[in-house]
């Protein structure tokens, strides 16, 4: 006996539109399990994770800093993935975006510079992230190298670069040998939106980018080129759009969003280049973005919710004792879930036997 996926003729859209919410309730409660068999209280579980920080206004501001990189790095990794192109390292381009922006920062410190500092730092994490990304779109194009595998090594060489810089000649002559950079002047900060408050202004990039690529994707023709190459790639070369072309493009939106989340979070949320300066946003982003569907909406409500499980998670790992390592477990499920609940929708199960009858 074994079971087949057949395509339904007509799917709901009803169906659908709850498909997300089921998937979200299926994940609280395999995790909810798994929380018991470690025994904890699940009901104590959700409180902690959901209910306290949407109660707490530090913890609102929390969420909205910590879905500002998700959103900026699932927006850019939407392009790709719409193309049917895999970027699978924005971790690292998040990582050299806040290396080149605050190679600027660095050299302008204790100079007195001008408001002209922080817009160009901006700049070159763009461009740093941008430049990072089109190596495996190069690779890819020029001799056809698989770019899941070089975009996933090379985040490995970002992080060595920027821990060798933080440990070797970037580092805090007055830093007491912790391995992280002078802090940066106020010129080279992002402030914060209201005065007092945590969340700066890398979150009105995020909602930018997120208008913006509703408009690309849905209002123009470079939007109809990326899903055309991702549904039929033999139409798209018969309607002329060239699949390498496309593909440095996506690459180059995708490590330039990528870069700006990672000096944005250097600026306005650290101050300073450390050697963990991210707690593997680049990789959850992926997460996000699929949770999201790939739609610019749906993926700034994903990152809300992700952002909702880091916080959560922090909280928990505090006061029910729980690993932190719990919360990437769940995140998994949760994607898990969405994706079989989107294949439940679009598809029929069917059982069939070893001699072929259903």
């Amino acid at each position: 006996m074994r079971f087949e996926l057949t395509p339904r003729p007509n799917v709901s859209p009803v169906m659908r539109a709850l498909a997300p919410g089921a998937a979200f309730v299926t994940a609280f409660l395999i995790a909810g399990f798994v929380i018991w068999l470690m025994g904890r209280s699940p009901v104590a579980a959700f409180d902690v994770y959901v209910l306290q920080p949407l109660s707490d206004p530090w913890s609102l501001q929390e969420l909205l800093v910590k879905a500002t990189p998700l959103t900026l790095i699932a927006i850019g990794l939407s392009y790709c993935f719409r193309a049917n192109l895999w970027n699978i390292g924005a971790e690292g381009q998040y990582v050299i975006g806040a290396v080149l922006g605050s190679w600027l920062a660095l050299k302008t410190h204790g100079t007195e510079a001008g408001f002209w500092v922080l817009p160009l730092m901006l700049l070159l994490g763009i461009i740093g992230g941008a430049l990072y990304g089109l190596i495996p779109a190069f690779l890819k194009t020029r001799f056809g190298v698989n770019e899941i595998l070089t975009s996933l090594m090379l985040v490995y060489v970002a992080q060595l670069v920027l821990d060798y810089l933080v440990r070797g000649p970037w580092r805090d002559p007055k830093g007491f040998n912790f391995p992280q950079s002078v802090t940066f002047d106020p010129s080279a900060t992002l402030h914060p939106i209201l005065e007092g408050g945590r969340v700066h202004f890398g979150a009105v990039f995020a909602l930018i980018a997120v208008l913006l690529t509703a408009v690309i994707l849905g209002r123009t023709l470079f939007g109809y080129r990326l899903k055309l190459t991702g549904d039929a790639p033999r139409a798209a070369r018969f309607a002329g759009f060239s699949s390498n072309a496309t593909t440095m493009a996506v690459f180059a939106i995708s490590g330039g969003l990528a870069g700006l989340a990672g000096i944005s979070e250097v600026t306005g949320q650290i101050g300073q280049l450390q050697p963990s300066i991210s707690p593997g946003y680049g990789f959850t982003a992926i997460t996000v973005a699929f949770l999201g569907r790939l739609n610019p909406i749906g993926i700034l409500i994903a990152a809300l919710v992700v952002a909702l499980t880091f916080i959560g998670g922090e909280s928990a790992q505090i006061m029910l004792k729980l690993p932190l390592d719990l919360t990437q477990a769940f995140q998994g499920i949760l994607l898990l879930c969405v994706l079989a609940a989107d294949a439940l929708v679009s598809y029929r199960v069917r059982f069939v036997s070893r001699g072929g009858s259903k």
